[in-house]
């Protein structure tokens, strides 16, 4: 973990309610796709945690959606803005037990940490199917830009209004060798049930610190509890209970 000051390059909206925030820095302990990073928003005790979208150089990409005061104030942030950051935070996706032909679920602001990682394995050779779901075409961001990496890239909507109607789990390809995902708990339980193969699931959650001290994001494994900010968000599928 490094504290960083980062300055905004660009911030703007590129769907309904959704911002791609642009910032350089020192992007050093960003080592894996699948981490996240701390912002200390002005005025807000608390910082907001956001995935990585990509990270390239010094050069930090950031997707979030507004929903609250915090993300709210950050939307309204313009070029040249300091903001104060922790870096390289969680323990991000494996890619080493892919397979050749692994299969990326994401849905809403799940979506953003899947960019690095399609990004990491195409470069590897590796033959990429993207799924991404949203609630309503409005929703929907990047399926462009996953499409320019050279996945092959679906979209569902849950009103039907682009791409599959449904969820993501409507539309899971044939054929995968293994799968990642990334969303809300209900989509990450549907995925786990569906799946044929082994996995990896990103969990979103509300964090306190960010860095494993306050234990206000503990999930139930194999193991005992672990930290979603420290010890994920990252988990594999056979290590995961679901609480009824």
């Amino acid at each position: 973990m490094k504290q960083s000051i980062f300055t905004v390059v660009s911030n703007e909206a590129i769907a309904k309610n959704i911002y791609k925030i642009v910032m350089s820095g020192d992007t050093s302990e960003i080592t894996a796709p699948g981490q996240f990073v701390n912002i200390l928003v002005d005025s807000c005790f608390l910082r907001r945690p956001i995935s990585v979208c990509d990270c390239e150089g010094d050069t930090l990409t950031l997707i979030y959606k507004v929903v609250g005061r915090g993300t709210e104030i950050l939307s309204g942030m313009s070029a040249g803005k300091k903001l104060d950051v922790l870096t390289g935070l969680g323990n991000g996706y494996d890619l080493s037990t892919s397979g050749e032909n692994p299969v990326l679920l994401g849905g809403g602001v799940g979506v953003p940490p899947l960019y690095l990682l399609a990004k990491e394995l195409i470069a590897q050779g590796k033959k990429v199917s993207v799924v991404l779901g949203f609630n309503t075409a409005d929703e929907v961001f990047y399926a462009n830009e996953f499409a320019a990496l050279g996945a092959d890239v679906t979209v569902t909507t849950a009103d039907g209004s682009l791409g599959v109607k449904g969820f993501v789990t409507d539309a899971l390809p044939e054929n995968y060798s293994y799968f990642y995902t990334c969303g809300p708990e209900p989509m990450l339980r549907a995925v786990y049930k569906k799946t044929a193969t082994s996995g990896q699931m990103s969990f979103e959650e509300r964090m306190g610190c960010g860095f494993g001290a306050c234990m206000g994001c503990s999930c139930k494994t194999v193991t005992g509890y672990k930290r979603i900010c420290k010890d994920g968000p990252v988990l594999r599928k056979e290590e995961i209970l679901w609480e009824d």
